[in-house]
């Protein structure tokens, strides 16, 4: 047998051995071991060893030197400093350039502040390697919740200038609550509920299901007969502590409002207060309640001579709610 027969049995041998055993271990631990076996096998191993694992001779290299050095600490892989370095460091005007896209405004630009909002991780990252930074979406999306960024919804917390009135009207409306209730009269506060619809609909929000099993709803939202949308109006009694909502299918009209009343009344109002002679409404001044409609005005003053009630509203200011 010459000596490259012999060669070549040996890398077969090495190979078979090698399919079995190194899916089974991690970088180091590969290294590690073909260096050993390398070293085993003398002058020409890591020659063999190469051959036969598919490695580079100057990883089984560096795998022998680490046999001869010192161990790395307990569940490290890779040695200090060693690995792909981070791409702030290979371009360190990565992160000025993101930043002055997703906020203009901070760097002198006369572009609306909003601007940054509408940019997607790709559009972000195209724009950047045009500018000579080449990143993928997936880095920009890392290096936005480097710099303290996440995806976020509006918050509603600017507010218009108050109304000149408002604290007195807060004012009176208490001192008109209480004195009707110090006189056994009962004061309700209305409001009309966000509408829902009905039926096979689109909803938000998400529910576990089988993998690719979504639950299947209607593409359109039009309202049917037997699919409405609803209408809840609710109703809270202060002094008993109690509500109650109706709910409609119709519209949001003033009518519907003094519907929604008069069946409390006939349902739970004259029971709970027998002795009533006037009721304080309190509601705000969107809706079927807007004191500016006529329709509430026609059909609140029909109730309250069905009713035989003394009827008082108070609105609340512009722009506040209970």
């Amino acid at each position: 047998m010459t000596a490259r027969t012999a060669a070549r049995a040996s890398v077969v041998a090495l190979r078979a051995k090698f399919d079995q055993f190194l899916p089974h271990l991690d970088e180091r631990r590969r290294r590690i071991y073909l260096a050993s076996e390398a070293a085993a096998l003398g002058h020409g191993g890591i020659t063999l060893v190469a051959a036969a694992s598919g490695a580079s001779a100057a990883t089984i290299a560096r795998g022998i030197a680490e046999l001869s050095g010192h161990p790395l600490p307990a569940g490290r892989i890779r040695a200090s400093g060693a690995g792909r370095k981070p791409v702030t460091v290979t371009d360190p005007g990565l992160l000025p350039a993101l930043e002055a896209l997703i906020e203009p405004h901070t760097r002198g630009d006369p572009v609306s502040p909003l601007r940054w909002t509408t940019l997607s991780l790709r559009s972000l990252a195209s724009a950047l390697t045009t500018q000579g930074h080449p990143v993928s979406a997936a880095t920009v999306g890392r290096l936005l919740h480097t710099l303290g960024y996440s995806l976020q919804g509006t918050a509603k917390t600017t507010e218009g200038a108050s109304h000149p009135d408002r604290d007195a009207q807060f004012t009176h409306i208490n001192a008109t609550a209480a004195a009707f209730l110090e006189d056994n009269q009962p004061v309700i506060s209305v409001d009309t509920k966000a509408k829902e619809w009905l039926g096979n609909r689109d909803r938000p929000g998400r529910t576990w299901r089988p993998g690719k099993n979504p639950t299947r709803v209607d593409c359109h939202t039009f309202t049917t007969s037997d699919q409405p949308v609803v209408i809840p109006y609710g109703i809270y009694d202060i002094a008993r502590n109690t509500g109650c909502v109706n709910v409609g299918t119709d519209h949001d009209t003033g009518e519907f409002a003094v519907e929604s009343i008069r069946r409390w009344w006939q349902q739970r109002g004259r029971e709970d207060h027998p002795d009533a002679g006037r009721l304080l409404i309190t509601a705000d001044c969107g809706g079927s309640n807007d004191p500016r409609r006529w329709t509430w005005k026609k059909h609140l003053a029909a109730f309250a001579l069905e009713s035989g009630l003394e009827i008082t509203i108070c609105h609340f200011p512009p722009g506040t709610s209970k």
